[in-house]
């Protein structure tokens, strides 16, 4: 299985570039030189697009990097779980042997288009079935959060200790979009500075819009010792589910989250809370706390109470999202996945500055698309 030896991160937030070209162009040096500069024989590049008039995305990487205008590069694009796709594909590249080197760059240019704008495109990722009636995805979301607060009690509080919890993170990592530490308080009251978006849902349970890239370097395993540092992909899961909410049997249970949380811990023969820490997709606060039950800290209907107890906080058993998650890192699509990897593997390698976990050996990475219909769960250690 390939390993993770070198990474980029970009300032997620409003990027100058009018696409994910000049992004792209800041990240893939860096990571290639964070690799000891390393030629790669295949780009993944992930970018669910739409937000620009640019399309064949895949040529603008050698347009960003003229170095790489000759190397194989394949586009990769799978929602909100596009990034970790494009690992995916990567992975199978080293892996199958038809490649030894490989760089995946996830980037996302959201913010030249109107917020209304932004959320009818990615609106797209869900059933056209669904559209009818929903402006976006947090009205998806909203509905969730309503269904959750019915059948298990209103978890306004607790949601907003997860959104606080994650800005408070973030004020640690230079990397993120919104670094405002804004307290439990502000973000469990609904006011001017925090309205009410969809069903329970406020402002500050939303994940940004952002620009942003990040960029990684996969090589073969057997590569390893050539490189001073090396995250190995101890256990990998994956997990589908109906695009479509109305052909579930239980919309609270991200049923396909949990299968790829089972999956990569049986693979790397671990508990949840064996990990040292934990990147997941919290999209919205309601998704972190359902996902705190996809991935067995708590048993169904009763994730509020691991917020509640402080497993997740920066101290507790478990951290969850110390680099301020989507919420205040930002959530730029196609970036997402890619961005997530590169914060676990800065923690297991003592290089996450002020976001760093003492002593983190094992990361869990959770990534998903649309209301958790394709899931990504990687949990990853250092090998070298």
């Amino acid at each position: 299985m390939g390993v993770i030896v070198g990474w980029a991160h970009g300032v997620f937030g409003k990027h100058a570039s009018p696409g994910i070209e000049g992004m792209m162009a800041e990240v893939i040096p860096e990571a290639l030189a964070h690799a000891g500069g390393v030629a790669p024989e295949g780009v993944f590049l992930g970018t669910f697009g739409g937000f620009t008039e640019q399309t064949f995305e895949a040529g603008l990487v050698g347009m960003a990097v003229p170095a790489l205008a000759p190397v194989p590069v394949v586009r990769v694009e799978n929602a909100c779980a596009t990034g970790s796709a494009a690992i995916e594909a990567a992975l199978g590249f080293v892996d199958s042997g038809r490649g030894r080197v490989a760089l995946v760059v996830g980037a996302e240019k959201m913010r030249a288009v109107s917020a209304g704008e932004a959320g009818r495109i990615m609106l797209k990722a869900a059933h056209g079935s669904e559209h009818a009636g929903r402006r976006n995805f947090a009205d998806f979301f909203g509905e969730i959060a309503g269904a959750y607060f019915q059948r298990h009690g209103d978890r306004t509080r607790e949601l907003a200790m997860i959104a606080a919890k994650n800005h408070a993170n973030a004020m640690e990592n230079p990397f993120a979009h919104l670094r405002q530490d804004m307290g439990v308080e502000f973000c469990a009251a609904q006011s001017e500075g925090n309205p009410r978006v969809a069903g329970p849902l406020k402002r500050s349970d939303c994940a940004p819009i952002s620009d942003g890239a990040a960029a990684l370097v996969i090589v073969a395993d057997d590569m390893a010792g050539d490189f001073p540092r090396a995250i190995g992909f101890r256990g990998r899961g994956r997990g589908s589910d109906f695009m479509a909410l109305t052909a579930r049997g239980e919309v609270l249970a991200f049923a396909g989250a949990r299968r790829a949380w089972a999956g990569a811990l049986a693979e790397a023969g671990v508990e949840v809370r064996d990990l040292s820490l934990v990147e997941t997709h919290d999209c919205f606060t309601i998704a972190e706390m359902i996902e705190y039950e996809a991935m067995g800290l708590a048993a169904p209907g009763e994730g509020w109470r691991v917020v509640r107890e402080g497993v997740t906080a920066r101290g507790g058993a478990l951290p969850v999202n110390p680099s301020g998650g989507l919420k205040a890192r930002g959530h730029p699509l196609g970036a997402t996945g890619v961005s997530q990897h590169v914060m676990a593997a800065m923690q297991l390698t003592g290089e996450a500055g002020g976001m760093q976990v003492s002593g983190a050996t094992l990361a869990g990475v959770f990534n998903m698309g649309g209301a958790a219909v394709v899931n990504y769960v990687s949990v990853l250690e250092r090998v070298r």
